[in-house]
């Protein structure tokens, strides 16, 4: 089995489809994707959306977004999913490392990503491929649950 990655340039009908199998194994309360949602992704200025194909079919998706800030140029890996099927045969791996390659190719200080504590499989993957731990809290800002 070889995993092939590729970045996304063009929005195809199998895409979609994958995206409405995958998207729901990362996220309950995601919305589903439809062709116009996805090239706005893709045309997005700092972001490439990559994915993984396994016997031509995509079994995985990694979005990299890359951003210059007062202290330099800076990446995060967000929106990791493998297909159910795939996982343990490499897919996240390969995603990762690719994802990896392009940002430092750009010339990236570092790569950032957040995994649940309960991913404990992606988090262990995340370490073997040289990630740290860092000491951090990440906080996050909901506009639709503002409070006053």
């Amino acid at each position: 089995m070889g995993v092939e990655i590729a970045v996304v340039r063009d929005i195809t009908d199998d895409l979609v489809r994958a995206f409405a199998r995958l998207l729901p194994q990362l996220s309950r309360s995601a919305s589903p994707l439809d062709a116009e949602s996805l090239t706005r992704l893709v045309a997005w200025p700092g972001n490439r959306l990559l994915v993984a194909r396994v016997d031509g079919q995509i079994m995985g998706t990694l979005t990299l977004v890359t951003f210059p800030i007062p202290t330099g140029l800076r990446a995060w890996i967000e929106d990791v999913v493998v297909d159910d099927a795939a996982r343990g045969r490499g897919v996240g791996a390969a995603l990762t490392q690719e994802a990896v390659r392009l940002a430092t190719a750009d010339g990236v200080r570092t790569v950032d990503l957040t995994s649940r504590p309960s991913r404990e499989a992606a988090n262990r993957l995340y370490e073997r491929l040289g990630f740290s731990l860092r000491d951090s809290k990440v906080y996050r800002f909901d506009s639709g649950t503002r409070a006053d």
